[in-house]
Parts: structure tokens; C-alpha cells; sequence
């Protein structure tokens, strides 16, 4: 499995080029942050069109990538860690450093699998989390997995993720350590709508199963709704 296609088709074709973090070369393309340059769909905007009241997700990941969200769970985390005040990043986050543990190229999972594939995983469950894609929406999210530039392995990958009930302690025993747990829980709040009632308990059982510190849970909170403010 080529986890780079993968992501490319995941996230849209605009995620084309590299990027040091090796999540398809978004934050090169994005001129204003987390909002800028939007990738070419993608079958991540195919799940999101399936929620009703979404006003976040979809806008987010299309837009800004898993690269930037790395970045704000990595400022988030530290700051918990450093008891700093809190402070939403107001411009587009450093990418992490290498060695910090939230570089998800580099990173493997309780499995020993690919972390990126535990982020496309976590996105996906999140993005069932109330239950219900009807047969339009479901011909959509076929339709572009068909399309994708993707080899029959990684098409399976994602029809098997797509099959699994949304799952948030499954999702949870995968992360190795606090890091991993924390950008699980960011991209997970990228594609949950808090207005949603099976969206919010999904976030509540995912936290509580990640066992993330309710300081750290809000700080990560504010750190989406800040980057997704200007929307």
C-alpha cells in the first residue's frame, strides 16, 4: 500500500506534491493557514457532504490538511504541558519538529502500522459518528472512491474503514502515547459538528477513552474553533 496515494485520494488531488511531514504537500499550498488553497475534493469532502449542520469539517480538512492540524495539536499539547495561558494560534503553526512525536510520517501506532493510517481512520469514524449516509449519499462516497487514483489494496483500506461502525474506543487503542492521542482527538474535532448530538457524545467517548486531560481536551477545542473561525 502506497500510504501517500492513499492520503492523496483521501484528502483531494490538490495533496499532491510532497511535504516534510508526508501528508501530501497541503501546507505548501495553503497561503492563508488552515484555510488557504483548498485541495480538489477528495472522498474526505464526499463523507463530510453526508452530515447535515455541517459548518466546520468539510471546510477544514479541503482546506487546510492534516499538516496544519498536526501543527495546532502539537501547540496545544505543549502549552498544556508548559501551563501556559491559553492562546489559539492566530497565524498558520510551525510545522512540529521532527523528534516531537507529532510528525505522523514517522510515527507507528499500537499495531505497528503507518500513524497516518490511524489519522484517515479516526477521520472516517468520526465522519459516521451519527449513523446515517443515505443511498444518494452513499453513490457520492462510491462514485469517488472509483475515481481516485488509488490501487486495489488502498481502495479496500477505505471501503473497509467505510464498512466499520464509527467506533471511538477502537479508535483510541491504537494511539501509543499522549502525542498520538492528541492528533487523533484534533483531526477527530476537524470532522465533528459539536451541534450534532451523536457527533458530540462521539467526541465525549473519544476523549475520555484517549484518557486526555480535560485541560488539554479544551485547549485543542479552542485551537479548531480559532483555526476555523475566519471560515
Amino acid at each position: 500500500m502506497d500510504v501517500q496515494r492513499l492520503l492523496d485520494g483521501f484528502l483531494g488531488n490538490g495533496s499532491g506534491s510532497k511535504s516534510t511531514s508526508g501528508l501530501g504537500g497541503l501546507a505548501d499550498k495553503m497561503p492563508g493557514g488552515l484555510m488557504g488553497g483548498a485541495a480538489a475534493g477528495g472522498l474526505v469532502a464526499a463523507l463530510l457532504s453526508s452530515k447535515k449542520a455541517r459548518k466546520l469539517g468539510g471546510k477544514a480538512i479541503t482546506y487546510g490538511g492534516l499538516a496544519v492540524l498536526g501543527g495546532l495539536a502539537y501547540k496545544a499539547w505543549s502549552d498544556h504541558r508548559a501551563n501556559r495561558p491559553e492562546a489559539p494560534a492566530t497565524t498558520p503553526p510551525a510545522a512540529p519538529p521532527a523528534d516531537s512525536g507529532f510528525d505522523p510520517a514517522r510515527l507507528r501506532d499500537t499495531r505497528g502500522e503507518d500513524f497516518r493510517l490511524t489519522l484517515v481512520r479516526a477521520m472516517v469514524s468520526a465522519a459516521l459518528a451519527d449513523g446515517h449516509i443515505d443511498a444518494k449519499e452513499q453513490g457520492l462516497i462510491d462514485q469517488q472512491i472509483g475515481s481516485a487514483d488509488l490501487a486495489e489494496d488502498e481502495r479496500r483500506f477505505i471501503s473497509d474503514q467505510l464498512d466499520r461502525p464509527a467506533d471511538p474506543i477502537a479508535i483510541a487503542s491504537l494511539c501509543a502515547d499522549e502525542p498520538q492521542a492528541t492528533e487523533v482527538y484534533l483531526a477527530s474535532l476537524v470532522v465533528l459538528d459539536p451541534e450534532v448530538p451523536g457527533d458530540a457524545r462521539y467526541k465525549q467517548r473519544l476523549g475520555d477513552a484517549l484518557r486526555l486531560p480535560d485541560d488539554l481536551r479544551r485547549r485543542l477545542e479552542r485551537e479548531v474553533e480559532a483555526a476555523l473561525a475566519d471560515v
